[in-house]
């Protein structure tokens, strides 16, 4: 018995959604069984006051950005070329986009 291609486009949707819902279910699950130990980190961390994440590995002016000094990407000079991929990621400092009139 052959069936029709709507019937078949049907059972397509039904099986999707049924797939979404159970995807969303398991989310759910998951993110109510791990704040139990998110908590737990984040009270680690802000009783130990770490750091902020590390964002890039290759400069130390882009590893943590709170900690950057603002002449730290010209060691070479003023208008040396920028040597890590990552320098190009980050923006100036806002003191530094204040200077130039330039407002986010």
């Amino acid at each position: 018995m052959l069936m029709r291609k709507s019937s078949l486009f049907l059972i397509y949707i039904i099986l999707n959604i049924l797939f979404l819902i159970l995807l969303f279910t398991h989310a759910s699950f998951e993110k109510k069984k791990d704040m139990q130990f998110l908590r737990e980190k984040m009270e680690m961390v802000s009783k130990l006051q770490l750091a902020d994440l590390c964002l890039f590995t290759e400069a130390s002016y882009t590893r943590h950005l709170s900690q950057a000094d603002l002449h730290t990407p010209f060691q070479d000079s003023p208008t040396s070329l920028e040597h890590f991929p990552s320098g190009s990621l980050v923006g100036p400092p806002r003191s530094l986009r204040k200077l130039n009139g330039k407002m986010d």
